[in-house]
Order: C-alpha cells, then sequence, then structure tokens
C-alpha cells in the first residue's frame, strides 16, 4: 500500500473509533505511543508485536477494501503512519540514560528525568484523566494497572533507572523483621518484583513524609529491608525532602528512598543541598484571574472561618491560610476542602455580584483559591505544560504531583554516579 494521508492516533482512540478499535480499557494506545517512541532503538521490540497487530486493526478500519497483511501493517509503522499530534515534551532524542515512570501522575518524575537528558522507556499510571494530561504533554499513554501480569510483561530490559512514587500501604509483617513475602498484596510489592525482575542500576522511591512513622516504623523498615537484603541494593538513609528548599514557593516534605544494585560499588549517596533561593507566593502568582471563577463568596468565607474557629480547640478541624505575595504556600492537598487550604489575596476583583460559578456575592476581600495555573508552578511544571482536563481534575493532580524541581536536583545526584561505573 501507499500510505500517503497520515492517521491521527488521538483521533483513532477517540470516540469516534474507540468502540471498534481501542476499547477505553485496553492498552492498544499505550502500546502503540511507547512503540513509536521507541522505534529507533532496541526497547521496540517489547511493543513490536502488539504494535502490529494494533495497527492491522486500525488500516482494516480505515480501509475495508485493502488486504492489510502483518508485513503492510510493519511498513505502515515504520513509514511512520501515525500522527500523534504536537506536544511540548517530546521524548530525548540523544538520551544519556534510560527509566522508567511508575504511578506516573501527570509525568512529575519525567520532567525532571528527561530535563537531565534522560529517555522513559516505560510508564504506567490507572488514573483515566491523570493519562489524558500525560499524553497531551508527553506523547505517550501510560500503560494501566500495575499490578497485572500483562502490564508487567511490557517492561523492558535494560534500563539504568526506576522512578515510582507508590502509594503508602500497611504490611502484614509476620516476623520481627518484614521481608519480601511481607509486602504481597501492596503496591510496593509489585515495585520490589519489577526491582527484582529487572535489575535496573539505581532506583528512586518518593512517598509522603508519614512513611517514616507508619505503622510505627515496622512500614519503612520493611521496605529498608527488602531493599537491602532481599534485593541485595545499598540503600543510604532515606531522607525528608522540602520542595522550598529547591526553589517553589511550597513547604512540601516528602521522604526520598534511593538505591543503587551492589554490584556497581556504590558504597555512598550524598542528598542535594537546599538551592537557598528565596521564592515567595509573587513568583508564581498568575496576572490575570477571571473576574469571580476562583474567587469566594462572603458566606462561603464566613463558613470556613468559623469552621476554624469552632474546632481549633479540638485540633482536628479544617485548617486554611490566606497566602500574602511574599508568604509560602502549604503543601497543596487535594480531597475535602483541599483546594481552600491555601487561599490568597487579590484585590483585582471589581464585580463583586453573584455568579454562577459560586454560591451567594463574591466578597470584597479579594480572597479566591489558587488556580490550577498556581498549582502547577508550585510544583515546578513549566507554563507551555498543558492542562487539558477541568479544574477539579487538574487539582487533584497537581495535588498528588511530585515537585518537578526536587525530583529533578535529587535524580541529578543518582545520574552523575551511575555516570562513573560505566
Amino acid at each position: 500500500m501507499n500510505f500517503t494521508e497520515k492517521i491521527s492516533l488521538e483521533e483513532i482512540s477517540g470516540k469516534r473509533f474507540k468502540i471498534r478499535v481501542i476499547e477505553p480499557e485496553s492498552n492498544k494506545d499505550a502500546v502503540l505511543t511507547h512503540y513509536m517512541h521507541n522505534h529507533s532503538n532496541g526497547t521496540s521490540k517489547f511493543y513490536k508485536k502488539d504494535a502490529i497487530e494494533y495497527t492491522k486493526e486500525i488500516l482494516q478500519y480505515k480501509y475495508p477494501d485493502e488486504s492489510i497483511t502483518s508485513i503492510v501493517a510493519e511498513e505502515a509503522l515504520q513509514y511512520g503512519l501515525f500522527d500523534t499530534f504536537e506536544v511540548p515534551f517530546p521524548p530525548t532524542e540523544s538520551p544519556k540514560f534510560e527509566f522508567i515512570d511508575l504511578f506516573a501522575g501527570i509525568g512529575g518524575f519525567r520532567m525532571a528525568l528527561q530535563n537531565l537528558g534522560g529517555k522513559c522507556v516505560f510508564t504506567s499510571e490507572w488514573d483515566k484523566e491523570a493519562k489524558r494530561t500525560y499524553r497531551a504533554n508527553f506523547g505517550e499513554v501510560p500503560f494501566g494497572d500495575i499490578t497485572k501480569e500483562e502490564i508487567k510483561s511490557y517492561i523492558p530490559d535494560g534500563f539504568d533507572l526506576l522512578c515510582a512514587g507508590f502509594p503508602c500501604q500497611s504490611f502484614s509483617i509476620a516476623g520481627k523483621r518484614g521481608g519480601f513475602d511481607d509486602t504481597r498484596g501492596t503496591l510496593f510489592f509489585d515495585v520490589a518484583e519489577i526491582i527484582k525482575r529487572k535489575r535496573p542500576k539505581a532506583i528512586f522511591l518518593e512517598n509522603v513524609k508519614g512513611l517514616r512513622n507508619h505503622n510505627g516504623g515496622r512500614t519503612l523498615e520493611t521496605i529498608l529491608n527488602v531493599l537491602r537484603n532481599d534485593l541485595d541494593y545499598y540503600v543510604p538513609e532515606p531522607q525528608i525532602i522540602n520542595a522550598r528548599d529547591f526553589g517553589v514557593p511550597q513547604n512540601r516534605e516528602r521522604i526520598y528512598i534511593i538505591g543503587f544494585r551492589k554490584d556497581l560499588n556504590i558504597n555512598e549517596f550524598e542528598y542535594p543541598k537546599p538551592t537557598n533561593k528565596d521564592v515567595i507566593f509573587a513568583d508564581v502568582k498568575e496576572e490575570i484571574v477571571p473576574p469571580t471563577k476562583y474567587f469566594l463568596s462572603t458566606q462561603y468565607v464566613q463558613t470556613l472561618i468559623n469552621h476554624k474557629e469552632r474546632h481549633a480547640s479540638k485540633g482536628n478541624g479544617f485548617g486554611f491560610e490566606i497566602i500574602s505575595d511574599d508568604g509560602v504556600a502549604n503543601a497543596i492537598v487535594v480531597g475535602g476542602m483541599g483546594r481552600e487550604r491555601n487561599l490568597v489575596l487579590d484585590n483585582r476583583i471589581t464585580d463583586f455580584t453573584p455568579t454562577t460559578h459560586i454560591k451567594g456575592v463574591v466578597n470584597r476581600d479579594g480572597i479566591r483559591k489558587m488556580t490550577p495555573r498556581e498549582w502547577a508552578r508550585l510544583q515546578g511544571f513549566p507554563d507551555n505544560f498543558n492542562i487539558p482536563v477541568a479544574d477539579a481534575s487538574a487539582y487533584k493532580q497537581f495535588g498528588n504531583s511530585v515537585a518537578v524541581p526536587a525530583i529533578q536536583a535529587t535524580a541529578s545526584k543518582i545520574i552523575d554516579l551511575l555516570k562513573k561505573t560505566k
């Protein structure tokens, strides 16, 4: 066949073709985008067979009168049949190292590692809306549930670094010190299983600060025991890193766990030092904010004040702060009133009439929520990072993300050590 017309993969996986060609819960678009991003390197072999098969399906649908063979489908892939659409952060052309991105969210790890010259060769994320944002920025669709063996089978060999911001879960610890088997049924077990099979040179795990004391400290103890003793990695003492120390005006503390395969003979690791860059909310504040969309009503502001005062003595009420332009935000979080945890003053509003966006009259003090773009900036995402989802999803995605500058500073230290082992 003569492929003179490119096919939009975005259109193929959209509503028009989804039922017949790429099912909503399938990994076909993940296979195709991963293959296309790796077509010029050896990693493509892990996706090639299925990519050819799915290309056949698409071509048979697009050209029902043509005879589509596997050879024709492979030629189409080699020709570059699919137009995946322009994205702001395409894959690295001449990578210095390769990594995989587990529990990827919207790609905070990927952003940081690509900035350092790395190439992502596999990514997974189960949340549908997060996958949409990931695709809009990186041109690649993450695979789904990493607990499934079918998904694990796509992970390539030979990558340098495994990255994972896995959820914190309790383990059923049978013995004095929990081991590999004691983590079964948790998402850490799946991370550990991948490390055991693929033996990457290094690992970079991120979690909430509370992991240190979770379940009386036994959860972290088990994780370290598995990595150090069961999987045979050198793992220095985990460290709590604050995003504020790396150039964003947000107090966000997270625990980082770093590991190196012991045969590399890396016996020490120094976490990055704070940049000591003085940053304030004014540095990320949006210049133009819709007049009434993010501002709170007078009634709602009073409700927040009353709620905070009523529960202050009990220590369990919802707390909020009004962040001044020269202040620093609390850690952005999702769930409950998370979007109202950080309020800001913005006196640029002039219309105090009721609107469809709020209930009641806009408050005259100029108190508003932060915008999704401001949350993106608080996490270190550049302004050309696309936000293709509704605000509710955007808040959730940025609230769950890693802080890119802190991840990048730490990953840079990892990569520097790996370079010395070559």
